[in-house]
């Protein structure tokens, strides 16, 4: 099991309206995989396998004001495509910023995040 680095971001929870509408998204949208907990929970697989860095919440509300979750991409253009088309909403697109770009969405449950690309 991978061991969380100090400081470091080890866990998302997003509140979902649709758990199975947020992860088919999350799927198709970044190929994210889940671990399933019944219809209560699904966990977001750490990319190395090892564990979660996340979870769906369709206990919590979904809120476009908490943090913004950023997610690295090495071609932020498929990637706004990609998010397009899981069904996701752009809220900023694409623009530069001091180190590289990035786009901002809004997922079917109404959580807003970013995706950047390094300059």
């Amino acid at each position: 099991m991978t061991v969380p680095a100090r400081h470091a971001i080890s866990y998302i929870e997003f509140g979902v309206t649709d758990l199975i509408a947020t992860r088919a998204f999350y799927e198709s949208a970044f190929g994210w995989e889940f671990n399933d907990y019944g219809p209560a929970y699904s966990g977001i697989r750490s990319p190395d396998g090892e564990g979660e860095v996340g979870g769906l919440n369709p206990g919590a509300e979904p809120s476009s004001d908490g943090p913004l979750v950023l997610i690295f991409s090495d071609d932020l253009e498929a990637t706004v495509e990609a998010v397009r088309d899981a069904g996701g909403t752009i809220a900023a697109a694409p623009y530069d910023y001091p180190g590289g770009r990035r786009f901002e969405f809004i997922d079917p449950s109404g959580n807003r995040l970013g995706v950047y690309a390094e300059a």
